[in-house]
């Protein structure tokens, strides 16, 4: 079982994928950049296996094998939303323990952070960033609207028609060409996308933050889905991805973390879009 407080705790420290033709049409153009520069990818509908093998090494109670379909294409943010995007539309200082001043004081000089991942983000203000991003006059014209992305989006778009224990492969001694984690981080989170992409165009799906998404954390779904959205309710929200401070059994694609929506940890998150008229 793992320790649920282990991402907020440390900050008292320091303060198989049924693959088809679909899954080729990510990846291959078809990226959107919105009215303040934020770049998505588009995803295929499609349908996978969400969870792990059990002989997967750091494998949890929580991850059965079942099948998921996805019916609705839509767009993932090929990058975790930055200290920069994330001011530009709630206004005032970032909210993050790793932003320039902090950092200033800690290694003598301006790191400037803008391109890093906003963290000590709770689950509403990441609703409320999605709310806003939507609201804007120029994203309205263009029929976008923004949300978080479901647990089971999120895997699919991790996997990016991978079935491996990463998206990547098996072997962890690859992951810090794909990752921040804490065998490469030196204790800190780094601008966004300067690590390999996935096959789909997404930077930073293992590691750096970890990523609110839209469900409520359900201890076992089972039996094949359509479209899942998680509980209707419940007490824990969902994270995904790993971070800076996970080893590589955090950063696994299939790890499923959960903590209070309230907290906001070292926590990050990137942006799920839907374009009108394009859900078919």
């Amino acid at each position: 079982m793992r320790n649920v407080l282990g991402i907020s705790g440390w900050l008292g420290v320091v303060c198989l994928t049924l693959a088809g033709p679909a899954y080729q049409a990510a990846g291959q153009g078809g990226k959107v950049i919105n009215s303040i520069g934020m770049e998505f990818a588009p995803i295929p509908s499609g349908k996978f296996l969400m969870g792990s093998p059990t002989n997967e090494p750091g494998r949890e109670e929580d991850e059965d094998l079942r099948t998921v379909t996805l019916t609705k294409p839509f767009h993932l943010g090929s990058h975790e939303v930055t200290q920069a995007q994330y001011a530009l539309i709630m206004g005032g200082d970032s909210p993050s323990y790793f932003k320039g001043k902090t950092l200033f004081g800690q290694l003598g000089k301006d790191t400037g952070t803008s391109r890093y991942p906003v963290d000590t983000v709770s689950h509403a203000d990441a609703k409320r960033y999605c709310e806003r991003l939507s609201g804007l006059p120029a994203e309205k014209a263009a029929g976008r609207m923004y949300r978080l992305p479901t647990e089971a989006e999120w895997e699919y778009c991790c996997r990016a028609g991978s079935t491996t224990r990463f998206h990547f492969g098996d072997d962890e001694a690859s992951l810090g060409i794909y990752a921040w984690h804490k065998g490469n981080s030196d204790k800190q989170t780094h601008p966004v996308g300067l690590k390999k992409a996935n096959a789909w165009g997404l930077y930073d799906m293992h590691g750096n933050v970890w990523e609110w998404c839209a469900d409520w954390y359900e201890p076992n779904p089972r039996g094949e889905a359509i479209d899942p959205q998680g509980q209707r309710e419940g007490s824990l929200r969902v994270l995904r991805g790993g971070d800076w401070f996970s080893g590589p059994d955090l950063c696994r694609s299939a790890e499923r973390y959960w903590i209070q929506p309230t907290d906001r940890g070292f926590l990050g998150f990137r942006v799920a879009m839907t374009v009108s008229g394009s859900e078919k």
